[in-house]
């Protein structure tokens, strides 16, 4: 487990149970993007209402995430590390009490669309608790010229959620209970994880101000985060990347059950086996590559969003699974550049103070791209490879706007040293703004 980008300032233990925490929800969540295909077609239940049960918690999730961003700095990290699990855990323990009683017919379709609309709901309004404070106390005992490896540890949590979620998804299909098995363990794994972080982690100490930044937070400290000119061209590139990223992993399942022309059923393998492949290819991405080339944010965003864009014209040819596949692994591979990018970039151009603020803000731009799902899902339905060209002309944009745009075309000066690159970053764009 990756623990040595924070190691040298924070606790190993600490870190692990945060990462695995992290791991744990994104198991759960990949898990039921994987099964919600199967889900919805069993139920009779159209797809684009299918894609649009995450629709409602992406606005709560936006909307909730800088309330709790805002809490942890009042009541620490940890008690909202365990709201956030807390409201994952009965979230999934609702949509699987919902998806067999779907099963069972003891309701129309419509009314279970609606129950599974408001049982995830419960995700969006408290599970969003969760990704601020573990983002935030990360950052509160890491320096800064080691935060980008390990903000991309942390982001691979993500990326290892989904191998797993994926993988493990079918095989939590119990004989009784059926496709409504994998929510019910993945509430499960929750409630271990809850135990664990009550029981196990310490809370996070806040580091001393360091009086540059508190200078520079006073002048800024009216000014909304959405505002904010130090921020606002990371969460713009964050949102078109995760809304981008968030519609192919939405489609993806589809595709392969109309690529293979089998029933869904027949087709959960195939989807695991190529969400498992793109998963993989963003944890060469952020355990590997990053490390190794010791890639600073603004090389991130530059590769992330070309190598995204390559991948997206690859699914959009769709000749065969395979070539779907190596495309969705490429395109994942930039993903997994990209989102360490804009989250290690914002989280570098700010003080100590607004660690929680940037941090529910990325949490937000995170969660809100759901919502356009339904319209990537009806773009689908009109054409099978129209949303993987959509996704390509906007990381091209992206990649456009890396480019062009100052704070993130200057987000890292050539540095002193490699050593040194997240550092000399900082430094610099501090004596730019003064």
């Amino acid at each position: 487990m990756p623990v040595d980008a924070a190691s040298s300032t924070m606790p190993k233990r600490a870190f692990a149970i945060i990462f695995c925490s992290s791991v744990a929800t994104a198991i759960g969540n990949t898990g039921l993007i994987s099964v919600l295909p199967l889900i919805g077609r069993s139920l009779a239940i159209p797809d684009e209402m299918v894609v649009a049960i995450f629709s409602l918690s992406a606005i709560l999730w936006a909307v909730s995430s800088p309330f709790w961003a805002k809490a942890s700095d009042r009541y620490g990290r940890k008690p909202l590390m365990m709201v956030g699990l807390s409201g994952f855990m009965v979230s999934m323990t609702v949509c699987g009490t919902v998806v067999g009683a779907g099963l069972r017919h003891m309701a129309a379709p419509m009314v279970i669309f609606a129950a599974l609309l408001l049982g995830r709901a419960l995700f969006g309004l408290f599970g969003a608790a969760s990704n601020p404070a573990n983002q935030a106390y990360v950052a509160d005992h890491t320096p800064r010229e080691a935060r980008t490896q390990a903000m991309a540890s942390l982001a691979g949590a993500f990326g290892l959620g989904t191998v797993f979620g994926p993988f493990l998804a079918p095989y939590f299909v119990y004989p009784v209970i059926g496709i409504a098995g994998p929510l019910y363990t993945f509430a499960a794994i929750a409630a271990v994880m809850l135990v664990v972080v009550w029981r196990f982690l310490p809370e996070s100490s806040r580091p001393a101000e360091d009086p540059a930044d508190e200078a520079e937070e006073t002048l800024e400290k009216a000014r909304p985060i959405w505002r904010d000119p130090r921020i606002l061209p990371f969460a713009l590139f964050g949102f078109v990347v995760a809304t981008c990223q968030t519609a192919q992993q939405q489609t993806l399942g589809f595709l392969v059950i109309d690529k293979l022309g089998v029933s869904p059923m027949a087709a959960k393998d195939s989807i695991a086996m190529a969400m498992a492949f793109g998963a993989v290819a963003g944890l060469l991405a952020q355990w590997g590559l990053i490390r190794m080339f010791q890639m600073t944010p603004r090389q991130l965003l530059r590769w992330g969003v070309g190598c995204a864009a390559a991948g997206n014209f690859l699914v959009a040819l769709q000749p065969d699974y395979r070539t779907v596949v190596a495309g969705y692994a490429l395109a994942s591979l930039g993903f997994g550049f990209a989102r360490p990018g804009f989250t290690a970039g914002s989280s570098l151009a700010v003080g100590w103070k607004d660690q929680a603020r940037v941090a529910g803000a990325i949490a937000a731009v995170n969660g809100i791209n759901a919502v356009f799902a339904p319209a990537f899902m009806a773009i689908y339905r009109a054409n099978h490879s129209a949303p993987f060209v959509l996704n390509m002309i906007l990381m091209l944009g992206m990649l456009a706007y890396a480019l062009i745009n100052p704070t993130l075309r200057n987000a890292d000066p050539a540095p002193a040293t490699r050593a040194d690159a997240t550092m000399s970053t900082i430094e610099r764009s501090d004596e730019g703004g003064a």
